[in-house]
């Protein structure tokens, strides 16, 4: 059993926190709706989206996507002022409105936070490349050619190629872990510290609920920038959408060095300047008692570190339990996790496990002990959509021949209208090409569907925040079931218990569960009574009221 509750051991942790019990929307905002007609996705077009997001799906949080001043070659990941609002999403005071909305329909805002890295556009490396002189040179890495020339070590890039650009003017390289305009800044300098705490200040005082960090697992590197070793061969990641140049090496040293966990800490402590501000922390894949570290000694780190092991897990009911499972034991006492199956650096869901299986995700998804984080379109059944070289943004892509991102960011289909009403525009206007299929994935549409993606999700995120079980209860796995293509597991607390299981397979499977009960809610839409062994047709996945003493219990 895996237990949820808060100990008095951890006073910092709240018991009752918003985001215990929430589901939180990634929303990627050039692609979610066109408010002023541009043919772009813009905080305008998140405003137009309150009712849609907080009345018709039922979300409590969205994560908005970065909307700063920004070269856009990274999507908006390359910031040239942290303070600023990019024209094209928006004003201050399309931010101002936004949260006001928001929290009139009780969403909570959750902005992107993007400190290891700025635009080369940013006056701070502006100046920083001036000159060795300048003040803000050492808010950079900057570093000599070797003897030879060459680049100070062998580390790869996100984006291909290596991390060190040569800058004549100044007769040194710069490091930048992703693109060559986007140049990191140096964390071991205090003042970009206290800069880049001062940005957390700017966007929380103005009533955001939270930020997502972006990479903080890179925030610090080896002080030595000693060459990371060879990777054997094979060691790219199949789930991610890299360069393959970054799967050739074991990031040892570009990445983090144990001195990110102070940092972690000490961004903890700005955010709780600001009560009830919860902290989302992107790492990578890694070991389950790392990825814990990331809460900090006492739970003074992250609120919510992202488990990427679980987007990069194979859709396998024996591998998805394991790492379930280990990811409960790793939890330190009183923590709580957040979890994602979908990513916009990912393939989405329903490419990536075909239309039922995608709905079998989205049940556990929205059963796990955990906070829900759903990339916007998800809930559709979104696929991948096929962009043209002429029409793609990821500048990943166009400037190394990486793999683009995409595809799996294209505009959020609302309806039958024009370009599926993401925008008025025309058509060569877009920000990206809509999808294919938009006439049959669309909010409209599904709408009018009760067995649609839509409707699954609906009644999941409705059934979840009916549920105490399901939002805060305990989580034990069921242990012996008769098919290995079954999850199967309990939520429950002192008055509301329910089980779930899930058919990862397309043939019918059975298993046997410790309880018995009505199923509440099916992938297949087969509502029925059950006994302590439940028939699951292929690629079925259910939620069951369990009988406590003969009776049923009403959801709470």
């Amino acid at each position: 059993m895996y237990r949820s509750e808060m100990t008095d051991q951890h006073p910092v942790a709240v018991a009752n926190a918003w985001w215990r019990g929430a589901v939180v929307y990634e929303c990627h905002l050039p692609s979610l709706r066109d408010g002023n007609g541009d043919g772009i996705g813009d905080l305008e077009g998140l405003i137009d989206s309150l009712d849609y997001l907080s009345g018709t799906l039922g979300v409590d949080a969205v994560w908005t996507g970065p909307f700063f001043r920004s070269p856009l070659l990274d999507q908006g990941f390359d910031v040239s002022d942290y303070t600023a609002v990019e024209p094209v999403f928006g004003t201050l005071e399309t931010f101002d409105r936004l949260i006001v909305e928001a929290h009139a329909r009780r969403i909570k805002i959750i902005v992107d936070y993007i400190p290891s890295h700025t635009s080369d556009q940013h006056p701070w490396f502006t100046d920083s490349r001036s000159s060795r002189a300048s003040s803000k040179r050492d808010w950079y890495v900057w570093r000599d050619p070797k003897p030879d020339g060459g680049v100070p070590n062998n580390w790869t890039s996100e984006a291909g190629g290596s991390v060190w650009e040569y800058d004549a003017g100044t007769a040194q390289y710069y490091l930048h872990s992703h693109l060559k305009e986007q140049p990191d800044l140096d964390w071991r300098n205090p003042e970009v510290r206290e800069a880049m705490f001062d940005v957390l200040r700017f966007w929380l005082g103005r009533g955001a609920d939270g930020v997502r960090i972006d990479v903080a697992h890179m925030l610090m590197k080896d002080p030595e920038l000693r060459d990371n070793p060879v990777a054997p061969a094979g060691g790219s990641n199949p789930f991610d959408l890299q360069h393959p140049d970054f799967g050739t090496q074991l990031h040892l040293y570009d990445r983090r060095h144990p001195d990110t966990h102070q940092v972690m800490t000490q961004i903890r402590a700005v955010v709780d300047e600001y009560p009830g501000a919860v902290t989302i922390a992107e790492i990578e894949a890694m070991p389950w008692s790392d990825w814990a570290d990331y809460y900090g000694a006492n739970l003074t780190g992250m609120h919510l570190p992202f488990p990427f092991r679980l987007i990069e897990t194979a859709w396998r009911a024996d591998l998805l339990r394991t790492e379930l499972e280990a990811l409960y034991t790793a939890l330190p006492t009183g923590a709580w996790p957040i979890v994602a199956l979908g990513n916009h650096d990912r393939t989405r869901l329903a490419t990536r496990l075909g239309p039922a299986q995608s709905r079998v995700a989205a049940v556990l998804l929205l059963t796990l002990g955990a906070t829900p984080c759903l990339l916007y379109g998800d809930e559709l059944g979104m696929e991948d959509q096929p962009v043209p070289a002429e029409r793609q943004r990821d500048y990943f892509a166009i400037a190394t021949g990486g793999v683009s991102r995409d595809p799996t960011r294209t505009p959020f289909p609302w309806s039958n209208d024009v370009n599926a009403g993401f925008s008025p525009a025309e058509e060569a206007r877009l920000w990206l090409p809509t999808a294919h299929n938009a006439a049959e994935i669309n909010v409209e549409t599904q709408l009018a569907d009760l067995t649609s993606s839509l409707s699954l999700y609906r009644a999941l995120i409705r059934l979840r925040s009916s549920s105490a079980a399901l939002r805060h209860g305990d989580t034990t796995f069921t242990p012996g079931t008769s098919s290995d293509a079954v999850i199967a597991y309990e939520r429950r607390t002192e008055d509301d218990h329910k089980a779930i299981a899930l058919n990862l397979a397309d043939a019918p499977a059975a298993v046997d569960l410790p309880v018995r009960g009505v199923v509440l809610l099916s992938t297949t839409g087969h509502t029925r009574d059950t006994g302590r062994t439940v028939e699951l047709a292929p690629n079925e996945a259910v939620v069951i009221d369990v009988e406590e003493g003969g009776h049923h219990h009403e959801d709470h």
